[in-house]
């Protein structure tokens, strides 16, 4: 019997606002847990993207890797409207996930 997985294709945003991440994973609650906390190098640490503003789900990871492409390839603009229109006030909508003590340094400024 196949085990059965949910996928996730997600956008982080920078603390500045400027740069948007589009990712894919099984876990959401633990990779949005490593950007916030720059466990991995690479773009997210590079441009501090630690505030989750839009995913999705999917049951089956072809479906989530072809809207991953499908996401990265639209131009921003597009990008921005689809946030704004799940997420009107670009709030992490992971801010409470965690305990604060686990939130890193990163995600102190989120209070609006």
């Amino acid at each position: 019997m196949r085990d059965e997985y949910i996928y996730y294709v997600y956008m982080m945003q920078s603390l500045s606002r400027h740069a948007l991440y589009i990712g894919m994973t099984s876990n959401l609650r633990k990779r949005v847990w490593e950007h916030k906390n720059h466990i991995r190098e690479g773009f997210t640490d590079d441009y501090n993207c630690a505030r989750l503003v839009y995913w999705e789900s999917f049951d089956d990871v072809a479906n989530a890797i072809d809207r991953e492409k499908q996401l990265k390839s639209w131009r921003r603009e597009k990008k921005e409207w689809l946030i704004a229109r799940e997420n009107p006030h670009w709030k992490d909508l992971a801010a409470d996930w965690y305990e604060a003590e686990t939130k890193g340094p990163s995600t102190a400024a989120l209070v609006h």
